[in-house]
């Protein structure tokens, strides 16, 4: 390791970087880090950065949840290892690189909780079919600016009515899209265009498809660099599911697709198959059907996620897929050819990208190993709940069906779901005993 490391510090040392900064995500995709001087590097990465494992059972509040190998393990480490092939520099940081890197446990094996390792478990499955999982990730989020007279502090920022696709100042008066698309545009994580999307201050960002390892690497630092370039202007970016009453959701969709160990395209079926598509194809979107309720639980991964669903939302609320329907839980879009795909409309921004697309690839992978075959398309608007099944209606729903997927449970790896249960079953605890401003106002006055 001291050999590529060394390297690495002369080519950074060479292009004025003297510090690469070493992050990962965490069960919630936030990211952790480290801080490293370029002059340091060998020595201190040549044996990884020692973190307490806890991070992992750590609650936005602070907390510390009792996962297995946690708090009542005696806080022992996990190892995080740089992978130098993420190795990027930080545009809006002179002389700053970032570089993503791997979780391990001392002895050397991979640390079980870490999201990037359980993605990296579940490509090694699908590899399995003699198939390679490629992914195109799309995600929305919100911009807020201060405001010391609203109770939580922010607004929207650039607040009207009406701005859905829209480019320029019309939606964006500060340009904080424009700045942030080019900034993004030499980060590395192949931000390929942004506009304004249906809410006030809200917008989306698309990103390249790529191999689904990468793909998931790409979304994890497009939401941290948004964040970060949001608090550079004072500003706040959320990727909340819903964070106001009064306007929509913000939506994480996965476009996924799967290629032949000689670069064919595995999902199209050419004239005169079912709906322009394979076979494979086909059996994935099964397995994604079967396997929705659990799929929610990663995709969806907060109480607030599940006020996001419902009728009329253009948000999922029932289990169905549709040709070319943005109503439908998975949209198959109309080209076909290379670019045949499905596209998970599930999940919603809070999602870990590495857990998001670990889940999506469980799925397919079952429904293509078993041969699954699919229902109906849904036909017209959807949000009929006589025509499909509803999907999970809340956080303890999702998490009670992950716990009995059987399948799913296997390819995430016991050890994680486990603690993941654990982990967010505690936030339903602690939202339990909390008071809402909603309840005050429902009950103070009259009861």
């Amino acid at each position: 390791m001291d050999g590529p490391l060394s390297d690495a510090a002369a080519q950074l040392a060479a292009a004025g970087t003297d510090v690469v900064r070493v992050g990962y995500a965490d069960i919630l995709g936030t990211e952790r880090g480290r801080d490293v001087l370029v002059s340091q590097l060998p020595r201190t990465l040549g044996s990884g950065l020692a973190f307490c494992r806890s991070v992992f059972g750590t609650t936005p509040q602070g907390d510390t949840v009792d996962i297995d190998g946690g708090r009542g393990d005696g806080l022992p480490d996990v190892v995080a290892v740089a992978d130098l092939a993420t190795l990027q520099a930080v545009p809006w940081e002179p002389g700053v690189a970032h570089s993503i890197a791997d979780l391990y446990e001392p002895d050397g094996s991979p640390a079980s909780d870490s999201p990037r390792q359980v993605l990296r478990r579940v490509i090694e499955r699908f590899a399995e079919l003699g198939l390679r999982p490629v992914v195109g990730p799309e995600l929305e989020f919100y911009v807020l600016e201060r405001d010391p007279a609203s109770p939580t502090g922010w607004r929207r920022y650039g607040e009207a009515a009406g701005n859905v696709y829209v480019s320029g100042l019309k939606g964006d008066p500060d340009n904080f899209l424009l700045r942030t698309l080019r900034l993004l545009g030499d980060y590395g994580i192949e931000a390929v265009s942004g506009n304004h999307e249906y809410s006030s201050g809200q917008f989306e960002l698309n990103l390249w498809h790529s191999d689904a390892l990468d793909a998931a690497d790409r979304a994890f630092r497009f939401k941290s660099a948004i964040k970060e370039l949001a608090r550079r202007e004072d500003k706040l970016a959320t990727f909340m599911a819903k964070p106001f009453n009064d306007e929509g959701g913000s939506g994480f969709h996965l476009h996924f697709s799967a290629w032949s160990e000689d670069g064919e395209p595995a999902f199209d079926g050419g004239p005169g198959s079912e709906h322009g598509l394979s076979k494979t194809a086909l059996s994935a979107l099964a397995g994604i059907l079967a396997h929705a309720p659990a799929l929610t639980a990663v995709s969806n991964p907060t109480i607030n996620s599940y006020k996001r669903f419902g009728p009329d939302t253009i948000a999922p609320w029932l289990v169905d897929w549709g040709l070319d329907n943005r109503s439908a839980m998975v949209r198959v879009p109309p080209e076909r050819g290379r670019a045949t795909r499905l596209e998970l409309r599930l999940g919603d921004a809070t999602a870990n990208p590495y857990l998001a697309i670990a889940g999506l690839l469980s799925a397919a992978y079952v429904g293509i190993r078993d041969a699954l075959t699919p229902p109906g398309p849904l036909r017209g608007y959807g949000y009929d709940p006589t025509k499909a099944e509803k999907l999970p209606a809340d956080l303890a729903a999702s998490l009670g069906a992950l716990e009995a997927d059987t399948e799913i449970r296997d390819m995430l790896g016991a050890k994680f779901v486990n603690n993941f249960l654990t982990y967010k079953r505690n936030e339903l605890e602690r939202f339990s005993r909390f008071v809402t401003d909603w309840e005050f106002t429902e009950y103070a006055y009259h009861l």
